[in-house]
């Protein structure tokens, strides 16, 4: 639903196309290009407009666009808009206080599902410059708000007492410039503080859910090159034809609470963070998409949980780079994640290891790989998707691995490792089935024989059990310089072989 509400406020907003370029804009110029740009994102308009005196009147604007498979549809009801042309070719625009949306749509369960949103503001002071061509949006407004005001799903209305996103002291602009073959899109946005909340209640079994959170500063960045050939139904298409876009959202001070009710049974909890981000970008070289945070902490309490789960960590991230679209040649793909400097609460150490016998340090997780590989079909393509899982073949295949890092640090142990591999595709027979192999595989690994024995005296891991991992570890590593130090290389050779330190497995 939020896809088509931006697409509907955007649309009114900060419409971005055009006709002829000329030296400075006119009302209706301006007017024409946001009718342009709903047109071209699929919805119907209908509207009646007046002129005078250089400002150019919209009453009773309607627009409507129906969902793909026509399976519903968007509407939008705005009361009036004015265009007022200034003295130095600029544009200045009048929205209504509130904006209403409505929605309709069919769910997986083939039950109809109407929302009722509204978008209101407090002081927006939005102009537009350029020209018909490249037009420029500047806006800035004390507060903004996004709400949902009523929803059904079916015969049932869940009771909304809140349900709204509200910026305030928002400050952007957002600029549009043609080209050739391709559309160019800016947009940055700034506001704090951003608060969210969400209070619900299910009419069928009473469950209810509270959630409610706000970031102090966040702002935002925007690109993207939309080909003229942009057609928003076929996004394998697009991609193939240049179209891309890239954004990043970064906050300062966020927060979050919530607390669920069903049957009886709690679940409420808090997190927070000093800062963070969320990075993603998409274009004919693959999908990427990345989070990360600050000084994290969170807090659980549950009904079903006998203690309070208190955590906290330094940072916390992830980012992921993969292809989307079938290709003949390879492309990059990376996966990174890291939990820095972990602690929990003392209750939570006490029921895994109540006499104390564990080191609780921080501990630290971060795996960092990259390779190459390709898709043999489009993963943006739901049918060719759902036809896969009827095909007995694989989707891709990967031509190379390399392990730029790997360190886990806990409990007094520290493992860490490095290694490269390359794929043949062509030998599916030397391991079992698989691609075969070829490359290094470096680890090491201190502190281990130690925290063996403190597993086996709290008696978490059984000795016979403890014998057969030292058994593995003295058959695949050997002493290091330092004490209670493994280190490993283990090599896969191009005719099959598996070597750990020298000695011969396969």
């Amino acid at each position: 639903m939020s896809h088509f509400c931006l697409r509907a406020a955007t649309g009114v907003v900060m419409g971005l196309s055009g006709s002829a370029a000329m030296a400075d804009l006119t009302a209706d110029q301006v007017w024409q290009g946001w009718t342009g740009y709903m047109a071209d994102a699929g919805y119907s308009i209908t509207s009646a407009t007046s002129q005078s005196s250089g400002t150019l009147t919209i009453r009773d604007l309607a627009l409507e666009m129906d969902m793909p498979d026509a399976e519903g549809g968007v509407s939008m009801r705005v009361g009036e808009i004015r265009l007022v042309e200034n003295d130095d070719g600029s544009v200045s625009v009048t929205l209504p206080a509130t904006l209403p949306i409505a929605i309709a749509a069919i769910d997986d369960e083939a039950q109809q599902v109407t929302a009722d949103l509204e978008i209101a503001h407090e002081a927006l002071d939005l102009t537009v410059s350029g020209t018909p061509d490249a037009m420029d949006y500047t806006y800035s407004a004390e507060m903004l708000r996004l709400a949902l005001t009523r929803l059904q799903a079916g015969d049932e209305t869940p009771e909304i007492r809140a349900a709204e996103i509200r910026l305030e002291d928002m400050t952007g602009n957002s600029r549009s410039d043609p080209g050739d073959a391709a559309r160019s899109v800016r947009q940055e946005l700034r506001a704090g503080p951003v608060t969210y909340e969400l209070d619900i209640t299910e009419p069928e079994d009473g469950a209810t859910m509270d959630v409610s959170g706000s970031m102090d500063q966040v702002a935002f960045t925007g690109d993207a090159s939309i080909p003229q050939s942009f057609a928003s139904d076929d996004v394998a298409a697009a991609l193939r034809e240049g179209f891309r876009f890239a954004s990043s959202v970064e906050y300062e001070t966020g927060r979050t609470a919530y607390r669920v009710e069903d049957a009886g049974d709690m679940l409420e909890g808090s997190s927070s963070s000093a800062r963070g981000s969320l990075r993603t970008s998409m274009g004919p070289d693959g999908l990427s998409y990345g989070a990360s945070g600050e000084e994290v902490t969170m807090a659980v309490r549950s009904s079903d949980l006998p203690v309070p789960v208190d955590l906290n960590m330094a940072r916390m991230g992830f980012d992921i780079t993969m292809p989307v679209i079938e290709s003949e040649t390879m492309q990059d793909y990376a996966a990174n994640l890291e939990l820095s400097d972990f602690t929990m609460s003392d209750q939570l150490w006490s029921m895994i290891d109540p006499a104390g016998q564990l080191p609780r340090d921080p501990a630290t997780l971060r795996v960092d790989l990259d390779g190459t590989g390709r898709l043999f079909l489009d993963l943006l393509d739901p049918g060719e998707v759902e036809d896969l899982e009827g095909r007995d073949s694989v989707p891709g295949e990967v031509e190379s691995l390399t392990l730029n890092a790997l360190v886990l640090e806990l409990a007094g142990a520290r493992l860490s490792g490095e290694g490269a591999f390359t794929f043949d595709s062509d030998d599916l027979e030397s391991f079992g089935g698989a691609p075969a192999p070829e490359g290094t595989l470096d680890l090491r690994l201190v502190g281990g024989n130690a925290l063996l024995e403190n597993l086996v005296a709290m008696g978490l891991v059984p000795e016979d059990q403890a014998s057969g991992m030292r058994m593995m570890m003295g058959l695949f590593a050997r002493p290091g310089e330092g004490e209670d130090e493994l280190v490993s290389r283990i090599e896969v050779t191009e005719d099959g072989q598996i070597i750990a330190n020298g000695q011969r497995l396969k």
